[in-house]
C-alpha cells in the first residue's frame, strides 16, 4: 500500500525534508510506539531525524537514508490499516526491507494470511522463500536456526489450507536421531514426536486458535507423522513440510521426495551445518539439493546470519560461528 494516495501525500522535494501526512489520526500513536519509541528505533537505526506535526511527519537526514525511513514508515502504517497489530521486531524488518533493493522482490511483497495474524517477509530472503513456497511445487529452505524457514513453512501450510488450496498439512521431522529409535520413548507415537516437533506447533498456535488446531489435528487435517511412517504413501492435496532434514540420509530423503502427489507442495527445512547423522553417512539433504539442482519446480533458498530474526545476539551468534567455519575451511585447503 502506498501513502501516495489524496488523503495520504509523501512529499520528496530534494531541497527539504521528506514529509508524510497520514489519514488516519488513531493509528499514530501505534505507529509511533509508546514515548515515539519507534520513531526513535528508526532515527538511530538510519542516522535521521523524524519530526512529528500532528497528522505529519517530517524526514530530514540524507537523502538515500530518509527515503529507507518513508517507505518504512508507509509499510509500517500500511500494516496498521489492514488491522495487525505491530509486534516487536517488526520496525527493525520494516527498515531492513525498505533498504533492501526493490528489484529483489518487485513492489508487491508476499504476504501470508491465516485466522490469528498477516504474515509479511522480515528480510529480502525471507520474501524470497515466500514467493518460491506460493510459486513452486518443491522448495528448499537452507540456513542456521532463527531465519524463520520453518515458522515460515508452516504458516504458508496454513494459509493454503485455510483458503481451500489444500485439504490437509503433513509434518514430518526425524525425532531423535536419523534412525528414528522411538520405541523407548513413553507414550503413543503421537506423544513420542511430539517434544521434537515443539517448533512447529509454535507456528501453528500463533496462527490458527488453538482449539481450531485441536480439532484439525484430531480430524487429521494436520498429520504429524515421523519421517518412517511416509513409506508406502502418496500425498495428495496436501502441504507436506520436512523439518530438520539435514538429518535425513540419502535413502530417507528419496522416500520422502517421492511421496508428492497430485495438487501438493513440499517444504523442506534444515541446517547444513548441523547435521548429527554418523560419520562417514552422507545427508539426504546435501544430495537433495546438488541432485535436483535445475530441475524445474523446485526452488532452493540460502538464508545467513542477516536473516536472523530472533534477538539481535542470535544473529552475532550466527555470524562469529560462520567466520569460525571459514576460517577452519581456509586453513584445510592450506595444508
Amino acid at each position: 500500500m502506498s501513502l501516495t494516495s489524496p488523503q495520504s501525500v509523501a512529499s520528496t522535494s530534494p531541497l527539504g525534508p521528506i514529509l508524510i501526512q497520514f489519514d488516519d489520526n488513531r493509528l499514530l500513536p501505534m505507529l509511533f510506539g509508546e514515548h515515539d519509541k519507534n520513531l526513535v528505533q528508526i532515527e538511530n537505526s538510519l542516522s535521521v531525524q523524524l519530526i512529528n506535526r500532528g497528522n505529519q511527519l517530517a524526514i530530514e537526514g540524507p537523502r538515500d537514508a530518509a527515503e529507507v525511513a518513508r517507505l518504512a514508515l508507509e509499510r509500517l502504517y500500511a500494516r496498521l490499516k489492514d488491522g495487525d497489530a505491530l509486534e516487536p521486531g517488526d520496525v527493525t524488518a520494516a527498515v531492513r526491507m525498505a533498504s533492501a533493493p526493490v528489484d529483489l522482490f518487485g513492489q508487491h511483497q508476499p504476504v501470508l494470511r491465516t485466522k490469528r495474524k498477516q504474515i509479511s517477509a522480515r528480510t529480502p530472503t525471507q520474501a524470497r522463500y515466500m514467493e518460491a513456497i506460493i510459486n513452486d511445487e518443491l522448495v528448499f529452505g537452507i540456513g542456521p536456526a532463527g531465519t524463520g524457514k520453518t515458522y515460515l513453512a508452516v504458516c504458508a501450510a496454513v494459509s493454503m489450507l485455510t483458503s481451500g488450496q489444500i485439504d490437509r498439512i503433513i509434518l514430518s521431522r526425524p525425532a531423535v536421531e536419523a534412525g528414528e529409535r522411538l520405541g523407548f520413548l513413553p507414550g503413543d507415537m503421537k506423544e513420542k514426536v511430539d517434544p521434537y516437533l515443539r517448533p512447529i506447533y509454535d507456528a501453528l498456535y500463533d496462527t490458527l486458535p488453538a482449539d481450531l488446531v485441536n480439532r484439525k489435528l484430531e480430524s487429521g487435517e494436520i498429520e504429524v507423522a515421523p519421517l518412517a511412517f511416509m513409506r508406502g504413501r502418496t500425498l495428495k492435496n496436501a502441504f507436506i513440510l520436512l523439518d530438520e532434514a539435514q538429518n535425513t540420509t540419502t535413502v530417507q530423503m528419496k522416500m520422502f521426495l517421492t511421496r508428492l502427489g497430485e495438487n501438493s507442495r513440499m517444504a523442506i527445512t534444515g541446517d547444513v551445518s548441523q547435521v548429527d547423522l554418523p560419520r562417514g553417512v552422507r545427508s539426504g539433504l546435501v544430495d537433495a539439493m546438488q541432485t535436483l539442482e535445475g530441475v524445474k519446480g523446485v526452488s532452493v533458498v540460502h538464508f545467513g546470519a542477516g536473516d536472523v530474526v530472533r534477538h539481535p545476539l542470535v544473529a552475532r551468534i550466527v555470524k562469529a560461528y560462520e567466520a569460525q567455519n571459514r576460517a577452519v575451511a581456509d586453513g584445510a585447503s592450506d595444508s
